[in-house]
């Protein structure tokens, strides 16, 4: 189905976008998405994302040792992620999709903005439970509409102040749910084949070799850089998100 070039092209895509995953714990999607759509067209990128992004969202929710804190911590607001889901594809299975995706760029793009402190804002504080259930169910309801499990789920988990290690696997966990939920949920759509998927699970190599040098990279940066590189890499994926609504 694919050209030895394609095939080299998903292999370096995934290679990059599996690097920038292993530094600010998530945009292997939109990344992949970006490169690989002006190669072999949107629907066999959407494909060929699958396994890669599954794997590597499980092996980033095992890694760093929180996971029982994190799950008892945070179990509301993972199931309000995972179970609104469900009625989001309902919506957007009735709207343009491009609209969707143009409205959680601007999302993204204007939390990245007062992350960097380019924009002041203040928030009311909530109770955790409250805020957290509230922000799954929002969550997961664009996840169902956009395909991203970024915003407001990060916003939320960034707002506990968690150490970065985390951070990193909390949200390992919430695109792990989330996937998982979209990818039962799209199931029935009829957009992949067996050389999709051989090719998807042809691409988990290179993603993982790429997040594997990106968390090495990861872990020499200190604290301020690491949250500069975390919204600097949030900003890029709503820039892009935006973009792309806007272009249709």
């Amino acid at each position: 189905m694919f050209t030895t070039a394609q095939l080299v092209l998903i292999a370096v895509s995934f290679l990059l976008a599996g690097g920038v995953k292993g530094v600010i714990g998530m945009g292997m999607p939109t990344v992949s998405l970006a490169l690989l759509t002006a190669t072999v067209g949107l629907h066999p990128a959407m494909g060929l994302l699958l396994v890669p992004t599954i794997v590597t969202n499980i092996w980033q929710a095992f890694a760093g040792g929180h996971l029982r804190q994190i799950l008892r911590r945070q179990w509301l607001f993972l199931g309000g992620s995972a179970v609104a889901v469900w009625p989001g594809v309902h919506v957007l299975a009735s709207v343009d999709p491009r609209w969707m995706s143009l409205l959680l760029g601007l999302l993204i793009v204007l939390y990245s903005v007062a992350g960097l402190g380019l924009l002041r804002a203040s928030m009311p504080r909530l109770p955790e439970r409250p805020a957290g259930a509230v922000a799954g169910l929002l969550n997961g309801l664009i996840t169902g509409m956009t395909g991203s499990s970024v915003f407001p789920g990060v916003a939320y988990l960034q707002s506990l102040k968690l150490p970065r290690d985390e951070l990193v696997q909390s949200m390992g966990i919430l695109f792990t749910v989330c996937t998982a939920a979209l990818a039962v949920s799209l199931g029935g759509q009829g957009m992949l084949n067996n050389h999709l998927l051989a090719a998807s699970a042809g691409a988990l190599l290179p993603a993982m070799l790429g997040m594997w040098l990106g968390q090495h990279l990861r872990r020499r940066m200190s604290e301020t850089v690491f949250r500069r590189v975390f919204f600097a890499g949030l900003l890029l994926m709503g820039v892009y998100l935006t973009a792309r609504g806007l272009a249709g």
